[in-house]
C-alpha cells in the first residue's frame, strides 16, 4: 500500500478531547476519527489492527474447539425480563440503548448476548450427548457510557469477542473455564501485551467465579491490588485483604457499654473528632445512611457500620443488599447517600448527619411516604471487631465514648464491606503486602452457572432421562480497548511502538527525496520485492519532505523502517527498528536477509515486548 493513496491525515499537536497518550496518539496518527460522543470511525490503519487481532482470536478459541456464530444486535425486551435484567439495565445503570419498534415492542441494543444465547441453546441442545458447546461472536457491542471518555477505552459503541459455553454438570463448566483463560493468556502474550489475570466481582453479569485480564499501564482506570509473591491478584472492587490492628480505646468500655456522652461541636468528620480529642481512626465507628433502590419501586435505607479508619468497597455493599432483597424486591438499581433534602420530601424530621450511632432508631423513619420504615443495619468485620468505640449519639455535636455491641444496640450483620488498600497485609500470607497499579481491563471470564438457564428453562435431558438446567460460562475480550490498550503499553515520545503481531503493516519504506530519480526507483524494487515476499509493507512515496515523513513514521509505529535516502546510488539503505531505534546501514542487496528472519521470529510471537 502506498501513502500517498491511504487517506493519511496525521496532526502534529494532541487533539483537546483527548487525555490519555493512546487517545492522543490514535487521533494524531490518523487510526480513528471522532464521530460523536463515544463514537468513533475505525480509519484503514486500525481496522487491520482490528482484524489482526480478531484473527489472533479466532485461531486460539477455534483450538479449543470453540465455534464462531453471529447472534442479532437488537434483542426483546421479553427474554431479559425474564432473566431479571432489563430492569438493571435500562432504569438501572442505564447502559442499555433500548428502543420501542412501530408495533410498540420494546428492543434493546445488544451490550452482551447471555440472554439471546441462552434461548438458542434452550431450543437447540436438547440432550447430554450434544455438550459441551462452546460458542463466540466477533461483533460490535453498544453501551450507553454516562460518559464516555479515554477513546476506545470507554466508548458507546465498541468490538467485543463474546463466547458462551454449556454443559451438562459443573465440572465440565470448569474445564472450559480453565481451558479459556490459557486461551486468554495465549492471546494476550501473542499480541505483544503484558497482561496479569485477577480475580473480579462478577457484577451485573452475575455467576460463582470470575476472572479479569489487565493489561498494566498507567492510565488504567482498574486498581489492580496484588502480591509480590505473584499468589494473589485481584481488582480493588474484589479484593480482601487484613486490616491494620485497631488501637484499644483508653478506659475501654463505659458507662454499661451505653458510652459517655462527649460535646463535639462542628466535629462531623472522623479526622475533626480525631483532632480534636486525640482519638485515632480505628477507635472510632463511622455509620453510613444510604437508599437503595429496586425494580418493584421499593426504596430500603440502610445503615452501614464502619471502623472509622476504613472506606467502603460500593460493589461488595451492593452485593450484600443484593443478596438479602433482591429476592422478594427485584434488581438493584442503586444504591445513593441519604441526604436532608430526600429526607424532608419523605416528611421525616432531619437525620444528625455526621453524628449518628449505630443505634440510630428506626422510628425516626416512622411516617416515611415511600420508604420502608426500617433501616437495614450492615457492618464491616473491622467494625463489629472493636469490644469499645466512639461514635454519633445520634444527637448534633455529641458522640459516645466507649461504647459496646450488645448494650448500645445488637449486633449487625458482620460482612467484609471494606476496600481493601495498597499495603494491607495479604489474607494468604500476612507476611506479604498489597501492591497496586494500574490496568485496563481488555478480558472477562465467568462461570455463570445456571443462573440465566434456569431464568430462561434452558434445560437438557441428562443421563438418567431426567431434564435439568444447563450449566454455562461465558467469555469476553474487547478487541476495539485491546487495539488502544496496546499504544497505552507500546509507545514512547515519538509515536506508537505496535507490536509487529498486530501492527497495521510491518515494514515502511520512506524514500527520502522522490524527486530523486534513484531514489525513487530503488524504493519502488524493494517495496515490490518485500511484498513478493509476503512482507506487509507501506511505501511512503508522498512529497513531503523528509523530516515531515520521519516524523509520521515514528508516530505511525510502524515496526520496521527501510530509510531510501543519499546513499541510494550506491544501494545503500538504512534499516531502523522502531521499538529501540537501532539503526543499521546496509546494502539494499543483503535487506531481506537481515529483516525476514526477524519478521518471522517477532509474528510468531518469539521477541521480547
Amino acid at each position: 500500500m502506498r501513502v500517498s493513496r491511504l487517506m493519511l491525515v496525521t496532526l502534529r499537536d494532541d487533539p483537546a478531547e483527548a487525555e490519555i497518550p493512546s487517545h492522543k496518539l490514535l487521533l494524531r496518527a490518523g487510526y480513528i476519527r471522532r464521530v460523536g460522543s463515544g463514537i468513533y470511525a475505525y480509519l484503514p490503519l486500525l481496522w487491520r489492527v482490528l482484524q489482526k487481532i480478531s484473527a489472533i482470536v479466532r485461531e486460539e478459541l477455534n483450538a479449543t474447539g470453540a465455534l464462531e456464530t453471529l447472534l442479532p444486535q437488537l434483542q426483546p425486551a421479553e427474554l431479559w425480563q425474564r432473566s431479571g435484567r432489563w430492569a438493571g439495565y435500562t432504569a438501572g445503570e442505564g447502559i442499555m440503548f433500548h428502543l420501542e419498534d412501530r408495533q410498540g415492542r420494546e428492543l434493546g441494543l445488544g451490550p452482551t448476548h447471555e440472554e439471546v444465547i441462552t434461548a438458542l441453546a434452550g431450543d437447540l441442545l436438547r440432550s447430554y450427548r450434544q455438550l459441551p458447546v462452546n460458542l463466540y461472536q466477533i461483533q460490535t457491542k453498544f453501551r450507553d457510557e454516562i460518559r464516555p471518555r479515554f477513546g476506545l477505552m470507554r466508548g458507546r459503541e465498541f468490538i467485543m469477542k463474546d463466547a458462551y459455553s454449556f454443559h451438562a454438570d459443573e465440572a465440565c463448566l470448569r474445564q472450559t473455564y480453565a481451558a479459556m483463560d490459557q486461551a486468554y493468556r495465549r492471546i494476550f502474550s501473542r499480541c505483544g501485551l503484558r497482561a496479569v489475570a485477577v480475580e473480579a466481582d462478577s457484577g451485573a453479569i452475575g455467576g460463582s467465579a470470575s476472572q479479569e485480564f489487565m493489561v498494566t499501564a498507567d492510565a488504567g482506570e482498574d486498581l489492580i491490588l496484588a502480591s509480590a509473591d505473584g499468589l494473589y491478584a485481584a481488582n480493588q472492587e474484589r479484593a480482601v485483604s487484613l486490616p491494620g490492628e485497631a488501637q484499644p480505646l483508653t478506659g475501654g468500655v463505659r458507662g454499661d457499654g451505653l458510652g459517655e456522652p462527649l460535646a463535639t461541636p462542628g466535629q462531623s468528620s472522623i479526622d475533626d473528632l480525631c483532632a480534636a480529642h486525640g482519638f485515632e481512626p480505628s477507635h472510632t465507628v463511622k455509620v453510613l445512611a444510604l437508599l437503595a433502590r429496586f425494580e418493584d419501586g421499593s426504596q430500603h435505607p440502610l445503615l452501614v457500620s464502619l471502623r472509622g479508619d476504613q472506606q467502603l468497597n460500593e460493589v461488595k455493599l451492593a452485593n450484600a443488599v443484593t443478596a438479602r432483597l433482591a429476592p422478594e424486591h427485584g434488581t438493584l438499581l442503586e444504591i445513593v447517600p441519604l441526604a436532608a433534602d430526600a429526607v424532608s420530601r419523605e416528611g421525616l424530621d432531619p437525620l444528625p448527619f455526621g453524628f449518628m450511632g449505630p443505634h440510630l432508631s428506626d422510628a425516626l423513619l416512622a411516617g416515611a411516604r415511600s420508604w420502608q420504615p426500617r433501616f437495614l443495619r450492615l457492618a464491616d468485620a473491622t467494625a463489629t471487631e472493636l469490644e469499645a468505640f466512639v461514635c454519633g449519639a445520634n444527637s448534633v455535636d455529641a458522640h459516645l465514648v466507649g461504647a459496646a455491641w450488645g448494650a448500645l444496640c445488637p449486633l449487625p450483620d458482620s460482612l467484609d464491606l471494606r476496600a481493601a488498600q495498597p499495603g494491607d497485609r495479604c489474607v494468604h500470607d500476612p507476611a506479604q503486602v498489597l501492591q497496586a497499579s494500574r490496568g485496563i481491563e481488555v478480558g472477562h471470564i465467568f462461570q455463570l452457572g445456571r443462573k440465566y438457564s434456569e431464568a430462561l428453562e434452558a434445560t437438557f435431558t441428562n443421563e438418567a432421562g431426567q431434564e435439568e438446567p444447563l450449566w454455562m460460562g461465558c467469555y469476553g475480550i474487547g478487541v476495539s480497548r485491546l487495539a488502544q490498550a496496546a499504544v497505552e503499553q507500546h509507545h514512547d515520545g515519538n509515536g506508537i511502538c505496535w507490536p509487529t503481531a498486530i501492527a497495521p503493516y510491518e515494514v515502511i519504506v520512506v524514500i527520502a527525496n522522490v524527486a530523486d530519480e534513484p531514489q525513487r526507483e530503488l524504493g519502488e524494487q524493494l517495496y515490490a520485492e518485500l511484498e513478493a515476499a509476503g512482507v506487509e509493507v507501506l511505501l511512503d512515496d508522498r512529497s513531503e519532505r523528509a523530516g515531515v515523513k520521519f516524523k509520521d513514521a515514528d508516530l505511525l509505529g510502524i515496526p520496521w523502517r527501510v530509510v531510501v535516502g543519499r546513499g541510494a546510488a550506491q544501494g545503500q539503505v538504512e534499516l531502523v527498528q522502531r521499538s529501540v531505534g537501532e539503526r543499521l546501514e546496509l546494502p539494499a542487496s543483503g535487506l531481506q536477509s537481515q529483516l525476514l528472519p526477524q519478521l518471522q521470529r517477532e509474528r510468531a510471537g518469539l521477541a521480547t515486548a
